[in-house]
C-alpha cells in the first residue's frame, strides 16, 4: 500500500564509526540487566523517546534492547535492524527479549489483526452480503485489494479470507460496512485496544492504511495477535495458506450458456506460512504482515516448538534486503526457543482490563502504568474474550477440538479463557 511518505534508509557506516560500536557493545555485553543494540545504525535511523509507556513493565519503556540472560544462554541474533520487535511466550505472557518494544510506529496492516479481534466475533461467518459501491468508497490510492467487486455477493467467510491472506483493504471495507460503517468501526477498534491494554496504539483507518496519528507499537500488536488467537475463526483465517475467492458470473458452455460464478486462488502474504521466497518455518500458525512506504515493513507471528508457544513482533527493518522482515523473525524465533528457559523475563503480557495494568508486573518488580485512561476515543465493544465460530478443513492446515494441526504433525494449541489453563496448570506445578 504505498504512500507518499518514505521508510527511513539505512546507510553503511564509517569504518570508524563501526569500530566504536563494537567496542561498544563488547563493554555492554557483560552488563545482564542490559543488552547492546543489535544492528549498527547510523545518525539517519530514527531514535526512540527516551520514555515510553512502561506497560508490562519498567523495562519495556527504556529504549534499546532489553534481555537478561542466565549461564548458558545464546546470544541474541546479529544483524537485527527492525525499529522494534518483541519476543514473547504466547501462553505464560513472558517477554523473553525486547527492543523499543513500546515506541509507537505506523503499523500498517498488522493493524487489521485488531480489526479482525474486534469485527469477527459480531458478524456471523454464513451472513451474506451484495456489495454496494459505497461500500469500497475512500479506500486509500496503491491499497492491496482482494478483488472485491461491485453489486457481487460475499459470504462473511469469504472476506475474512480476503482481509487474512491477501490483506485486502476492499474487504475491510466491506466488513465495515457491515459493522455500521468506517467511524463506528474505528472508534470501537480504538475502545478495544484500550480494553485490551493496548495504549501505545491510535487507529484513524480500519485497514492499518497510512493516515497522520495512526500508530501502534510491538507491544501492542503481540496483545492484539495473543487475543485474536483465543477465537477459532481468527485462528483459521490468519493459518490458512491458501483459498479459493469468488470471482464474477461468467455464462457456462456447458449448461446452456447460464452463467456460472468463477473463483481465483489466493495465497497468504505471510511468507513464512507458504514458504514464498523464504524457508517455510517450522511450527507456524499466522499471524499477520503488512507493509506501507511510510511504516516500511512489520510482521507478527506465531509459533510452536514442542510445548512452548511464541510470539514475535518486527516492525520496520532498516536493513534493505528481500523479505528482511521474516529473515529477523526468524532469527528471533530461533533464539526464543532456545533461549526460553535460559533468560530472566524482561516484562509481561498484561491481560485485559483494569487489572490488567495492576497485576502486570515484569520481572524486576515493577508494574506497568500506561497512559491515562481517556487518552482515546472510546466505544462500548463487546471484547469477545471467549472465541467464536467453528473450525474448517483448508489448505495444510486444520481444525479439530479447537487445535491446529499443521504440516508435519506440529500441535498448536490456543486455549479461549484468561487466564491461559497452561499457564495455571505451569503454575500448579510449582
Amino acid at each position: 500500500m504505498p504512500t507518499s511518505s518514505r521508510a527511513p534508509k539505512r546507510r553503511t557506516a564509517a569504518p570508524l564509526a563501526a569500530s566504536a560500536a563494537l567496542l561498544l557493545a563488547a563493554l555492554l555485553s557483560a552488563a545482564p540487566a542490559h543488552a547492546a543494540p543489535t544492528a549498527d545504525r547510523d545518525d539517519d535511523t530514527p531514535k526512540p523517546p527516551a520514555k515510553m509507556s512502561d506497560v508490562g513493565g519498567k523495562r519495556l519503556g527504556r529504549p534499546g534492547t532489553q534481555v537478561s540472560l542466565k549461564g548458558g544462554a545464546p546470544a541474541l541474533p546479529k544483524g537485527l535492524s527492525g525499529l522494534s520487535w518483541m519476543v514473547a511466550d504466547a501462553e505464560s505472557g513472558d517477554v523473553l527479549a525486547a527492543h523499543n518494544a513500546h515506541w509507537e510506529l505506523p503499523p500498517a496492516s498488522t493493524l487489521k489483526m485488531l480489526f479482525a479481534d474486534t469485527v469477527l466475533p459480531k458478524l456471523p461467518k454464513d451472513r451474506e452480503h451484495k456489495v454496494a459501491p459505497s461500500d469500497l468508497a475512500g479506500m486509500g490510492a496503491g491499497s492491496s485489494l482482494v478483488g472485491v467487486k461491485e453489486n457481487l455477493t460475499y459470504s462473511v467467510h469469504d472476506l475474512w479470507l480476503g482481509v487474512f491472506l491477501r490483506s485486502g483493504n476492499d474487504a475491510v471495507h466491506v466488513l465495515s460496512a457491515m459493522n455500521g460503517g468506517k467511524g463506528k468501526t474505528v472508534q470501537e477498534m480504538q475502545a478495544h485496544a484500550e480494553q485490551l491494554n493496548a495504549l501505545d496504539t491510535h487507529v484513524v483507518t480500519p485497514d492499518g492504511y497510512d493516515e497522520k496519528g495512526q500508530v501502534s507499537s510491538a507491544y501492542d500488536l503481540t496483545l492484539f495477535a495473543r487475543s485474536g488467537l483465543q477465537k477459532a475463526d481468527f485462528r483459521e483465517y490468519c493459518s490458512t495458506a491458501t483459498a479459493q475467492f469468488p470471482g464474477e458470473y461468467k455464462k457456462d458452455k456447458k449448461n446452456k450458456g447460464k452463467k456460472k460464478r468463477e473463483s481465483f486462488a489466493i495465497q497468504n502474504t505471510n511468507r513464512l506460512l507458504t514458504g514464498f521466497q523464504v524457508p517455510q518455518y517450522k511450527g507456524i500458525a499466522g499471524v499477520k504482515n503488512g507493509y506501507t512506504t511510510h511504516a516500511g515493513s512489520t510482521f507478527t507471528g506465531v509459533a510452536q516448538h514442542g510445548d512452548r508457544v511464541l510470539l514475535v513482533t518486527v516492525m520496520n527493518p532498516q536493513k534493505e534486503e528481500a523479505n528482511e522482515v521474516y529473515k529477523e523473525t526468524s532469527k528471533l524465533f530461533d533464539w526464543g526457543f532456545k533461549a526460553a528457559d535460559k533468560v530472566e523475563p524482561v516484562g509481561t503480557l498484561v491481560r485485559p482490563g483494569p487489572k490488567g495494568l495492576t497485576n502486570g508486573s515484569a520481572s524486576d518488580g515493577n508494574r506497568g502504568s500506561g497512559k491515562k485512561a481517556g487518552d482515546h476515543a472510546q466505544a462500548a465493544v463487546s471484547p469477545g474474550e471467549d472465541g467464536s465460530g467453528s473450525g474448517g478443513m483448508w489448505t495444510a492446515i486444520g481444525v479439530t477440538g479447537g487445535s491446529l494441526v499443521l504440516l508435519g504433525g506440529v500441535a498448536y494449541a490456543v486455549h479461549r479463557r484468561w487466564p491461559l489453563p497452561e499457564l495455571v496448570r505451569r503454575r500448579s506445578r510449582g
